[in-house]
């Protein structure tokens, strides 16, 4: 499980959240595993029967009014209650740059919770600090292959090392598209089961040709050549052709793959001599786009093959018919 140290939330987003820490340093090694967050109103008002301490907890103006309303004592009382109930409690977040309540920098700090405070308002700042949880804690696998955007549908090339991967890139380039990562294409799960892929840092736009070496896509074909990230929807799986393996020659199937637990739509594309794999690649991928506006040809060439089967062989029943009569006229 992907989780994030409320330290690194405080060191990447401190100037664009406008971040500072009041209370509650000796947590800083808390760790946040979720990407929702949670105001406590209920809880600080007493209701605990379901309270997701797990998540980064934003107090308000609300939340600050309310506090507002109880005696030293009994806020003390309550805040402690309340942040005391799951270790897995995170960081609290005030907004606004409301000035808190003495009761609780002295509760975040007596349970070593970072208490931070944002100059954003309330609205704005769960916006902000939602998006950038959910692309920090997304689920992320590492996947050897080659990914392209063609025709700008986001194709993942896979297969054996040596199969030509790079090769049909190479094409692909010289033909107009774009290259998002080569060899090494890190996978984000975004929410609604969409995965994003994008290139390792240190080798992100360039390629490895056996051959000729390492080279720079970007200075060679140019700064319309490469795409840092682009959105996975069909993955190619490239194999040597194999005389005992029936290939799929009409396209009826409907093959998918599982990638971080999203099924994705797979073409297996046998290789051989010959084979101009680039072309067939683009022609897979216009074929996928028309499956997406619903336009199956595969399957509309099925059933006017089957009508016309249908029809033919009630024509020929009919006929059979005819000459049936006549033999007994």
């Amino acid at each position: 499980m992907t989780t994030l140290l409320v330290a690194d939330l405080l060191r990447e987003k401190e100037n664009d959240l406008q971040l500072t820490l009041l209370a509650g340093a000796k947590g800083l090694r808390r760790e946040i595993s979720v990407s929702e967050i949670n105001r406590p109103g209920l809880a600080l008002s007493g209701y605990l029967d379901y309270f997701p301490s797990e998540r980064v907890q934003i107090m308000g103006l609300g939340e600050h009014t309310y506090l507002s309303t109880f005696t030293p004592a009994q806020r003390k009382a309550m805040l402690h209650k309340v942040f005391s109930y799951s270790k897995k409690l995170p960081c609290i977040v005030l907004t606004r740059g409301i000035k808190p309540h003495r009761e609780v920098i002295d509760v975040a700090e007596a349970l070593q919770i970072p208490l931070l405070r944002s100059g954003l308002v309330t609205a704005h700042l769960i916006g902000e600090l939602t998006v950038s949880m959910e692309e920090r804690l997304a689920p992320t696998t590492t996947i050897h292959g080659v990914l392209m955007n063609v025709y700008g549908l986001g194709v993942l090339l896979v297969g054996d090392s040596g199969i030509g991967k790079s090769e049909c890139a190479l094409e692909l380039l010289k033909r107009g598209h774009m290259l998002v990562a080569d060899d090494v294409v890190e996978v984000k799960q975004r929410l609604g089961g969409v995965l994003y892929g994008t290139g390792a840092e240190l080798i992100r736009h360039h390629m490895e040709l056996r051959g000729v070496g390492i080279i720079d896509v970007q200075k060679i074909f140019g700064v319309g050549s490469v795409l840092d990230r682009t959105r996975i929807e069909l993955v190619i799986r490239l194999e040597e052709w194999k005389q005992t393996v029936e290939y799929d020659r009409v396209g009826l199937s409907d093959r998918t793959t599982s990638v971080l637990g999203v099924r994705v739509p797979e073409i297996v594309m046998p290789v051989r001599p010959g084979r101009n794999l680039a072309v067939l690649v683009e022609v897979a991928t216009l074929n996928e786009r028309l499956k997406f506006r619903g336009e199956f040809t595969a399957k509309e060439f099925n059933k006017k093959l089957i009508s016309l089967m249908a029809k033919r062989s009630s024509e020929n029943k009919a006929s059979a018919k005819k000459e049936k009569v006549k033999k007994f006229s």
